[in-house]
């Protein structure tokens, strides 16, 4: 027993509201979402950043790659 009272258990069961959640989201992206296509989109974005990149932010991004700080590119080499 606790010295601020009897101890209860509590427990709360959010799947209800996880799945409401879930479906609000599905509906807010409509139906013509296509996450193969957002990602290409994400990708193109991401070599679009580090592209044209000068020598010392060349090797800063080579760090910090190094040091698992940004993803490697797709073929395991730095910047586009």
């Amino acid at each position: 027993m606790s010295p601020h009272g009897p101890a209860f258990d509590f427990a709360v069961d959010l799947s209800a509201h996880e799945m409401l959640r879930r479906t609000h989201v599905m509906a807010a992206l409509g139906p013509d979402w296509d996450p193969a296509a957002a990602l290409r989109g994400e990708e193109e974005a991401r070599a679009l950043l580090y592209s044209g990149l000068d020598a010392e932010q060349q090797r800063i991004y080579d760090e910090l790659v190094a040091a698992g700080v940004l993803p490697a590119g797709r073929d395991g080499d730095a910047a586009a």
